[in-house]
C-alpha cells in the first residue's frame, strides 16, 4: 500500500485522522476514541524496548484505523489474497518523512474490535488486552519482524509479552 493508505483506511472506515503528539517517540494517527492512550502506550514501549528503534534517535508516526469485519476482509483480500476476516493487518510504509511533522511513517494498521472483542472472549482476557496485543504484533510487523519466517517467531511472540509486560498490561 502506498503512503495515502491512512487516508484510505480512515475513509473507508468513516474515521478522521486525528494527529496527537502525546509521546515522545511515537505520534499515532487515527480516530481510536477510548483507546488511543492505549494504543500510544504500547507503541511507545515498544519502540524503547525493539533494537531498531529503541535509542529514539528518530521520531515516528503510525496510523491506525478500526474497520469492520466487511473491510478487513475486503483488505486481505486484495493485499494478501486471503479472502477471510482477520483480527489486524500491517502495512508497511516506504519510510518516508511527513514533512508537516518531520517523523518518519512506519505504516498503517487496520484493527478489525468485532474480530478483537471474540478473541478476547475466547482467550479470557479483556477487550482492552487484546487491543493492546494486536497493536504490539502489527508494530513489529512494520518494524520488519515477520512470524512467517521460523527464525523469527519465538522473537516476535517473546517482543510481544514483553512489550505488554513493560507497558503494564497483564492477563
Amino acid at each position: 500500500m502506498g503512503n495515502n493508505t491512512a487516508d484510505k483506511l480512515s475513509r473507508q472506515s468513516e474515521q478522521t485522522a486525528l494527529s496527537s503528539d502525546s509521546s515522545d517517540c511515537v505520534t499515532v494517527l487515527g480516530d481510536l476514541g477510548e483507546y488511543r492512550a492505549l494504543i500510544e502506550l504500547v507503541c511507545e514501549t515498544a519502540l524503547g524496548i525493539v533494537p531498531e528503534t529503541a535509542q529514539c534517535g528518530g521520531k515516528y508516526e503510525v496510523s491506525v484505523a478500526f474497520v469492520s469485519e466487511y473491510e478487513i476482509r475486503r483488505l486481505n483480500r486484495d493485499y494478501r489474497s486471503r479472502d477471510a476476516v482477520t483480527d489486524v493487518l500491517s502495512f508497511e510504509s516506504d519510510g518516508v518523512v511527513n514533512p508537516e511533522n518531520g517523523r518518519r511513517m512506519l505504516g498503517d494498521v487496520a484493527l478489525c474490535l468485532e474480530r478483537a472483542a471474540a478473541q478476547a472472549e475466547t482467550y479470557g482476557h479483556d477487550l482492552r488486552r487484546e487491543v493492546a496485543f494486536l497493536t504490539a504484533h502489527s508494530l513489529l510487523h512494520l518494524l520488519g519482524y515477520d512470524h512467517a519466517e521460523a527464525e523469527t517467531t519465538g522473537e516476535i511472540f517473546a517482543l510481544q509479552e514483553k512489550i505488554l509486560e513493560r507497558a503494564g498490561i497483564v492477563r
